[in-house]
C-alpha cells in the first residue's frame, strides 16, 4: 500500500483567507477600524502586523473603501483591507510569506468564493470575494495597476 501526503500551500492558505473571509461577514466581524479614509485605515496596522499594507482608494472606479482589520493566516497575523462593490464585500488580505511569491495571478474558487492571489513589491496579497469573477479580476488589475511605479498600468 503506497500512500502519497501532498503539502499544498497555496491550497491550504486559499482555504484559510475563505475561512477568514466567511467569519468576517457574520454581524459585527466584519471591521476593526471602519472608515473610508485611507489615511485614517494604512496607520491602523502599525504594530499590529510586520507590513505596512497599500490601501488604495478605488471609489471612483466603483470599489469602496470601507475599512480594515487584523486576521490570522496559518497562525498569522495579517492586514485585511476591506473594500465593498455594490452589495459585495472584498477581503484584501495583505502579508509576506503567504503564498508562493509568484508575480502572476492565480485564480480559483473556494467554497463558492472566488479568490485571486498575487505577489507585487514583497508582499503577498489575496483577494476574496462573492463578486462575480471578472469584477474580481477588475478590481485585482485596479489594485496592481496602483502598485506599480507610478501607478501606470
Amino acid at each position: 500500500m503506497l500512500t502519497v501526503f501532498r503539502n499544498d500551500r497555496e491550497q491550504t492558505v486559499a482555504d484559510e483567507v475563505v475561512s477568514a473571509h466567511i467569519r468576517s461577514l457574520q454581524p459585527g466581524h466584519l471591521m476593526d477600524v471602519q472608515t473610508s479614509d485611507q489615511h485614517t485605515v494604512k496607520p491602523w496596522f502599525d504594530g499590529k502586523v510586520d507590513v505596512a499594507p497599500p490601501v488604495i482608494e478605488l471609489t471612483a472606479e466603483g470599489f469602496t473603501l470601507l475599512g480594515g482589520c487584523l486576521d490570522y493566516i496559518g497562525g498569522e497575523p495579517v492586514a485585511c483591507v476591506v473594500y465593498r462593490r455594490r452589495k459585495h464585500i472584498i477581503n484584501l488580505f495583505v502579508a509576506q510569506r503567504l503564498g508562493s511569491g509568484h508575480a502572476f495571478v492565480n485564480a480559483r474558487a473556494v467554497q463558492g468564493y472566488n479568490v485571486r492571489h498575487w505577489s507585487a513589491q514583497g508582499l503577498d496579497f489575496w483577494a476574496v470575494s462573492d463578486l462575480d469573477p471578472e469584477e474580481l479580476g477588475e478590481f485585482v488589475e485596479k489594485i496592481s495597476a496602483a502598485l506599480r511605479p507610478n501607478g501606470s498600468s
